[in-house]
């Protein structure tokens, strides 16, 4: 016969609620949310690209969801990012341009509201949101690991000779040490292949428990230095399958890049059918802003915008409408298309339906959650987005721009006119009005 002393049978019942926690832990979906840089809505296969193949992005877009109408939360990087993360549109964010800025001690996040839910969290990629040395450093703002970029301007340099592994520097040049160990020191080391690598590590370390993982890789973006390697700004270790296309070299570059990327995803959906746990996987898929015209590469190449008008720092759709792909096998029906139109913001609260915490009632986001589900959503009243003195608005199939704060109000019916070439501003002065009315709300 076993006896127990009061002490343990003590820490027996104070452990059992613990354990029910981790039990239930169990149940949260791990949630991965990629976005690759400067990557336009007509870049990808599966969004009416000719040119180039994605077949692995193509093969998540089968087996889940692709929306036609989400948008990006800025047309240029840092602030997309901010708005992102913190769930407030660009007329409710502190900066609304690419102004250097710091998120401040205490910042709530997506980040951290999953941290306190009981994830584990991750990134990799371009952080662009908080110095070395700051209260704005991933650490600090509720990340469990981070590797790559803290500084966005060195983000665009694919061969630096350091990255930050949390807080300390990881050095990518001389005597390499980690999972690149047995990388050739003779030359310098391809920023993106690192990161790619950390972040099926982070995933490897982190299956048995719910995870978040931000992906944040920071091609195809151009080398704003010009270039050093292949490809002009366009800036990548081999042109591979392109080397002898009959292509300017930027176009080769660019083309690998995207090839690259697409590659890399199916190693990572791969990766999650290896460890079991694709059904318990939500995979978000997705582009921080519209294409750039830099380094040597023209948009119109590829067509990189598709149907659609502008590109990066546009607020026209070119600029601001992004692929986005969402899977998570047994949860969302596959091989489906929404027109739903959804932005940035709307992730986080996503992201705490998901894990079952309250939403914080400072968000313009409404979660997505329903949609992906195949359940009735709720829509937003209107869309909005400022970059300095522009502006622009979405309500329902009709959108506004303002190319500059002295110029008068665009308007244009997305359903009829997906290209924005036919402005019904003069016809629909009332519609123009309400817009203005929103735009001097946000100013």
């Amino acid at each position: 016969m076993y006896r127990y002393s009061t002490n343990v049978l003590l820490a027996a019942l104070l452990c059992w609620p613990l354990t029910l926690q981790a039990n239930n832990d169990k149940d949260l979906p791990n949630i991965i949310y990629i976005m690759f840089d400067d990557m336009g809505y007509g870049d990808l296969s599966c969004y009416g690209q000719e040119t180039l193949k994605t077949p692995h992005i193509d093969q998540i877009a089968k087996e889940g969801m692709r929306f036609t109408d989400h948008y990006a939360g800025h047309t240029v990087c840092r602030p997309s990012r901010l708005v992102l993360l913190t769930g407030k549109h660009s007329g409710h964010t502190p900066i609304h341009g690419n102004a250097p800025y710091t998120l401040p001690e205490n910042a709530q996040t997506v980040t951290t509201l999953l941290k306190e839910a009981g994830y584990e969290t991750g990134g990799v990629g371009k952080w662009a949101l908080g110095l070395p040395n700051t209260a704005g450093v991933p650490s600090k703002q509720g990340f469990d690991y981070w590797f790559g970029y803290l500084n966005q301007g060195r983000a665009h340099n694919f061969y630096p000779e350091y990255l930050w592994e949390n807080e300390e520097q990881f050095i990518l040049t001389g005597n390499v040490e980690g999972p690149m160990k047995n990388v050739s020191t003779s030359r310098e080391t391809y920023s993106h292949d690192v990161m790619h690598t950390k972040a099926l590590s982070f995933i490897r370390r982190n299956f048995r428990r719910p995870f978040f993982l931000q992906a944040h890789y920071t091609i195809p973006h151009t080398n704003n230095e010009g270039g050093r390697a292949t490809g002009n700004g366009q800036e990548v270790p081999d042109h591979g399958e392109f080397a002898d296309k009959n292509w300017p070299e930027p176009e080769k570059g660019f083309a690998a890049m995207i090839t690259r990327l697409d590659g890399h995803i199916g190693e990572m959906m791969a990766l999650l059918k290896e460890l079991g746990i694709d059904e318990q996987t939500l995979v978000i898929f997705t582009s921080d802003n519209g294409p750039h015209q830099e380094g040597g590469h023209k948009m119109e190449f590829f067509n990189s915008n598709g149907e659609l008008r502008g590109y990066k720092r546009d607020l026209y759709d070119g600029g601001i409408r992004v692929p986005m792909i969402a899977r998570w096998p047994g949860q969302i029906e596959p091989d489906t298309t929404s027109d739903h139109p959804s932005a940035f913001w709307d992730f986080l609260p996503t992201a705490c339906e998901l894990a079952g915490v309250d939403v914080p009632e400072t968000t313009d986001g409404i979660s997505y959650l329903p949609t992906l589900l195949g359940e009735p959503q709720e829509k937003h009243e209107y869309l909005f987005w400022r970059a300095g003195q522009k502006f622009a608005v979405r309500q329902g199939k009709w959108k506004a721009v303002r190319v500059s704060d002295k110029s008068e109000t665009e308007l244009y019916d997305l359903a009829e006119d997906i290209g924005e070439q036919n402005n019904l501003a003069e016809k629909h002065p009332e519609l123009v009005a309400r817009f203005d009315a929103i735009i001097a709300e946000h100013r």
